[in-house]
């Protein structure tokens, strides 16, 4: 009786959302999506010079992993605070306003004359980024009528996108034309911060039913998960994290070192097998999120993180073939679970998208920027061959995902079915 009576409350406010809940709003996801492009177009230049910046400034490998440990912790100590901020006072126009930033940081980083200034333009970038990324993640929450991993993936394809086509940028405008070249790009962010006004404009005539579909999300969300499950949920989507995020900043920052030092290629090559990385991330980027709306976002992060490790296994020891091969298979595999491990931690933690998206992307960026740094360093101490028969095992840390609760509710056909 107790049971169905539950049954019959969850299908009442399931019922309630589709009430309050519009149609998917594509044009909205396209535009943040496309904003989202730019903006990770932009950041992923930074990474995509470095060969330039090591060569002009006489870095070290070190060094060249402080530029990426600036961007990126800035990113992440910043985002769950902004998020936080703006779950509870939301700030629809917030979102040029970061943008701004990170356009200042690219027309210092094309003109800073030496490594403080490098540094000081990557810390610009990053505080853009961490105003774009949770504010972005809670907008395409609200245009999307429901499938949410659906909204997570159109929004995290574009980024991808954008850091795909950063390396290609850079093999054929920065690295023939210099670090000054960098000061073009500001165009697509003044673009980027136009559309995102406009974006701000309905974010801010929907303010209303946003905060109406978070408080039936609390409602509906009423799983039988303790306080404590959830926290130790949290600490094991962190260790995926770091797996993740850890792998892969092996390979956006050192990847391209790595081919021109054991297969002797020549820059622009190199970038143009980072072009290849990085789009086959934008590729499972776009299938993690529905793939999670359909078979639950728990198989999707336990299939992507330890689904790669055989790969990453058998990268090391590859010859040139079969590192393509096995750097495709790596970066589809790898990505398809951030969409999922996004919206998971969204629906642990209900009413808190901000906060919840800012943790996601603040830990992923943070994280990232600490593997880059501490990579360096053991880099510069061993080899880069050693790096990443180190980093081959790291998604083995995806067994973690067995301890994971299932969040996912059943449909309503089944639910009437249970009641009777």
């Amino acid at each position: 009786m107790q049971d169905s009576y539950r049954v019959d409350v969850r299908e009442i406010t399931v019922q309630a959302r589709r009430n309050i809940e519009p149609a998917t709003i594509f044009p909205i996801l396209a535009a943040i999506s496309f904003c989202h492009l730019l903006n990770d177009m932009v950041q992923s230049l930074i990474t995509a010079i470095y060969p330039i910046l090591k060569s002009s400034f006489h870095l070290d490998f070190a060094q060249v992993g402080l530029i990426t440990l600036t961007y990126q912790m800035t990113a992440s100590l910043l985002q769950p605070v902004v998020g936080f901020y703006t779950d509870l006072r939301p700030k629809p126009f917030s979102l040029p306003i970061g943008m701004s930033f990170t356009l200042v940081g690219l027309v210092l980083l094309s003109r800073a004359p030496n490594f403080p200034l490098l540094l000081v333009a990557s810390a610009l970038v990053g505080v853009g980024s961490s105003v774009f990324h949770p504010e972005s993640s809670r907008v395409a929450r609200m245009a999307s009528g429901g499938q949410h991993g659906l909204a997570q993936s159109i929004f995290q394809v574009g980024g991808n996108v954008g850091a795909t086509l950063g390396p290609l940028l850079a093999a054929f405008i920065v690295l023939p034309r210099g670090q000054h070249s960098l000061g073009w790009f500001s165009i697509a962010s003044l673009l980027s911060l136009l559309v995102l006004t406009v974006v701000s404009g309905w974010y801010k005539t929907n303010i209303s039913t946003n905060k109406a579909e978070s408080r039936a999300t609390k409602v509906e969300s009423h799983l039988p998960v303790s306080s404590r499950k959830v926290a130790l949920s949290i600490a094991i989507l962190i260790c995926l994290l770091f797996s993740k995020a850890f792998y892969q900043a092996s390979l956006t920052s050192y990847y391209t070192f790595y081919l021109i030092s054991k297969f002797h290629m020549s820059v622009q090559n190199a970038q143009i097998h980072l072009f290849v990385f990085w789009g086959s991330i934008a590729a499972g980027a776009l299938i993690g999120g529905p793939v999670g709306d359909r078979i639950g976002r728990k198989y999707v992060i336990w299939g992507s993180i330890l689904g790669v490790l055989p790969f990453t296994l058998m990268l090391p020891y590859a010859n040139l073939f079969w590192t393509v091969i096995l750097i495709i298979a790596i970066g589809f595999i790898l990505s398809s679970s951030f969409s999922a491990i996004v919206v998971y931690a969204q629906e642990l933690v209900p009413g808190r998208v901000g906060t919840m998206s800012g943790i996601s992307f603040g830990f992923s960026f943070g994280l990232g920027g600490l593997g880059a740094a501490l990579l360096g360093q053991l880099a510069d101490m061993t080899s880069i061959y050693f790096v990443y028969r180190v980093c081959s095992f790291l998604p083995a840390i995806g067994l973690l995902t067995v301890f994971l609760p299932n969040l996912e509710k059943a449909k309503p056909g089944k639910q009437k079915a249970s009641a009777v």
